[in-house]
């Protein structure tokens, strides 16, 4: 427990000097090492951290991680828990659109507001959560969890807020199902977690000096990840952040509802603990930052997304020691 702890400090004071960095603009276009708070200029150092963790870091480390400790018997082993996330993910969906009925919430709203309530990011805060807390023996459980997070986030999660964007514009629904988000589907992570699988169940062996290369590379994927939390952070506008009711629903969903349905659907199964632990921490895990981007992209409420995406990261620092803690107890 207090190796977890440790772990959780170790979390929170990248996450703090990545804030204080961003305050001193140096993530701006026109920030230096002696910027000031108030620098501005466009946040080109964190669409860069972003870049770099999902299209470079996180393929190999995936890669790097499952070929260097996982043989094709572990990977089949897996693969029980898979149902769990699918399912979990799918309840909190519909329990949240019946909570945005039951309490009116503006209907161009309830699809961002369904999202934000059901899906985390197990990416950028999960991935590097878990890994610290838990160690390199996380990282097959957190990815059966991105895979399911990923599926329905660019399905139901996109649809949803389209729909958003059309009632706000008086138009027609959106098809579910588009090329734009089926070519997300087959995220950098979710292809390098493919061609790692692909080659475990052929047998064939990563040349060490690429297997090397790649250890290296994804030995980046949770300072920079922590940095970029930090960095989100700085950005809040905590002016126009008011607790209103949608928000606090949101929070509630996020933080209480998804986490009771993992909790209740995992004490009905045999599963390994660690996969357990797993499954809860990346279920108390915060919005997804790509919310009030498709929302802006899709004509939603931009506001209202950047707001419950904000609000849900910010407080996640306070929820991840409880995240440990639930999961030494409720399971």
């Amino acid at each position: 427990m207090l190796n977890a702890l440790g772990s959780v400090f170790s979390v929170l004071l990248i996450i703090a000097l990545g804030f204080a960095l961003a305050k001193r603009s140096w993530f701006s276009a026109s920030g230096s090492a002696g910027g000031g708070a108030n620098g501005g200029g466009e946040d080109f150092g964190g669409k860069l951290i972003s870049r770099l963790v999902v299209n470079v870091a996180l393929p190999a480390y995936m890669i790097a991680n499952l070929m260097g400790g996982y043989d094709r018997a572990r990977l089949l082993s897996m693969l029980p828990g898979l149902p769990i996330p699918f399912l979990s993910m799918a309840a909190a969906f519909a329990l949240s659109a019946a909570i945005a009925a039951l309490f009116r919430i503006r209907k161009e709203r309830r699809g961002a507001f369904s999202s934000m309530a059901s899906l985390s990011n197990t990416i950028f805060i999960g991935l590097p959560v878990n890994m610290m807390i838990f160690g390199d023996d996380s990282l097959p459980y957190v990815l059966l969890y991105y895979i399911a997070n990923t599926v329905m986030f660019w399905t139901i999660g996109v649809y949803g807020i389209a729909s958003d964007g059309a009632r706000l514009a008086g138009a027609p629904p959106p098809r579910f199902l588009s090329a734009s988000g089926l070519r997300r589907l087959l995220s950098p992570p979710l292809v390098g977690f493919a061609v790692a699988v692909v080659l475990i169940m052929l047998g064939i062996p990563l040349p060490k000096p690429l297997l090397d290369t790649a250890k290296t590379i994804g030995s980046m994927t949770t300072p920079l990840s922590m940095l970029f939390i930090g960095i989100v952070i700085a950005k809040v506008d905590w002016r126009s952040i008011r607790l209103e009711r949608d928000l606090a629903l949101v929070t509630l969903c996020r933080f209480v509802l998804s986490p009771a349905i993992v909790i209740l659907m995992l004490r009905l199964t045999d599963l390994p603990m660690l996969m357990k632990q797993v499954f809860l921490v990346q279920s108390m895990m915060p919005a997804m930052t790509q919310t009030p981007i498709l929302a802006a992209n899709y004509g939603a409420d931009t506001e209202f997304a950047g707001l419950g995406t904000s609000m849900t990261t910010v407080l996640s620092l306070l929820v991840i020691p409880a995240c440990l803690a639930l999961s030494t107890v409720v399971l």
